[in-house]
């Protein structure tokens, strides 16, 4: 690749001193590898598990197995984990929609909710196309405090002021599209213990887990989660899975949310894997190796960039519950730029050069690099950002971090010090 010098020494000079940061990222991969064997073995995976299933997938062991592998790695009692869920917004809508009623309130405690799940709720003026809102399904929101975590006061007073018209309290774990912390397990846990003291009935926990798998030692569902969401081309999947999502949590609210999934009655009982289970177990195994070379790459970029002079959220050397790092490029062109970098060094579609567009279920143009074996993919080193001030690039992933380092380096190269 056509890199200038300049660019490759701080690429060595980033790793020699994000080193420490990187030895504990390796260690908590270990960790997360050992828990996962342990219910590999437990589950006694095998050959067998992998035959394919059609129809109504009567009898698919394998994929009943791998939804108690989902619900036992996640730390959950019960949980499902499936490929005809097809992309993180289609499974929290699954969830959504099993757990509330008309007549209850989603409180969502982390602010807005990413883009796409505007639409499902029936925010912003989308209303009339079988959103939330449509079922008579109330929305209130409450910002994030001025320390950037969830605001604990302010959710005590929506308690007592909507009392058990709260069905589900909702938390996002990163950021989306705006540019917030992200929430570790330990504050997602004490902000589900506080609403379950505060409240006098029993509101669902429902958290949007995306891009926070595997990051951490632990999941939060062991921390009082009663639903937790995600999708499986991004951590879980490990790079490996074609499609497919995933819900784990409580027995009573897994079973709510597999009536959603299929129909009540019915549950989880059906759905053909139609050759997906070797897949679906192939990724989870490798997902917390791909998800430890995904930080790597977010930490090397959040060194290079700063150190170019642009403002970046986490910062080099601060611990991360997600994958996702932000660019603060100020100039739209800057944003174009950063994106056909990415482009450039994926192993797909690195001829391609990126234009913003407007995509399904976003409010601005956006642009989106995404060289990756599987489409739409943010385990595999991607990039994309709203065209709206001030202008962010949201990276994320990276399957290995040799290629993502690449990707890193040729935005760096194209954007250049910060003007």
């Amino acid at each position: 690749m056509q890199l200038t010098n300049e660019i490759r020494d701080l690429a060595r000079t980033a790793e020699s001193a994000l080193s420490d940061i990187f030895q504990k990222i390796d260690d908590t991969a270990r960790l997360r590898t050992e828990q996962l064997l342990d219910v590999f073995r437990e589950e006694r995976v095998s050959e067998s598990l992998f035959a394919p299933s059609t129809g109504y997938g009567y009898g698919d062991r394998g994929r009943d197995t791998i939804d108690r592998i989902a619900a036992k790695v996640f730390g959950a009692a019960a949980g499902f984990m499936r490929p005809s869920i097809l992309s993180g917004t289609h499974a929290l809508t699954i969830g959504l929609f099993g757990l509330l009623r008309p007549g209850d309130i989603l409180l969502s405690i982390t602010g807005a909710p990413y883009d796409t799940l505007h639409g499902v709720i029936g925010i912003g003026g989308k209303k009339g196309s079988g959103s939330l809102s449509d079922f008579g399904i109330e929305y209130v929101q409450i910002e994030l405090g001025t320390h950037g975590g969830v605001d604990l006061p302010a959710v005590g007073a929506a308690l007592q002021q909507y009392k058990d018209r709260i069905r589900v309290v909702f938390l996002q774990r990163s950021k989306g599209y705006q540019n917030r912390k992200t929430l570790t397990v330990e504050e997602i846990g004490a902000a589900a213990a506080f609403v379950k003291k505060e409240a006098g009935w029993n509101p669902y926990i429902v958290l949007d887990n995306c891009y926070g798998e595997f990051t951490e030692d632990r999941e939060p569902c062991v921390l009082g989660v009663d639903l937790m969401i995600g999708s499986l081309i991004k951590n879980p999947g490990g790079g490996l899975a074609d499609c497919g999502g995933y819900l784990v949590g409580s027995e009573q609210a897994v079973a709510l949310a597999a009536n959603r999934l299929t129909c009540p009655g019915v549950g989880l009982e059906v759905g053909a894997s139609l050759g997906q289970n070797r897949n679906l177990l192939r990724g989870l195994f490798y997902a917390p190796h791909t998800t430890a070379q995904a930080l790597r790459t977010a930490h090397l970029a959040a060194y290079i960039f700063q150190q170019l002079g642009y403002t970046v959220n986490p910062g080099p050397f601060e611990l991360r519950s997600d994958i996702i790092q932000t660019i603060r490029l100020e100039r739209g062109e800057a944003l174009v730029e950063f994106c056909r970098g990415i482009q450039s060094a994926s192993p797909v579609d690195a001829y391609v050069s990126p234009e913003p567009w407007d995509m399904p279920g976003y409010d601005d143009p956006v642009i989106m690099a995404a060289g990756a074996f599987v489409g739409g993919s943010s385990i595999e080193l991607s990039a994309d950002g709203p065209m709206r001030p001030p202008y962010l690039a949201f990276l994320q992933g990276g399957l290995t971090y040799e290629s993502a380092r690449l990707g890193i380096m040729a935005a760096a190269d194209r954007c250049g010090p910060k003007k």
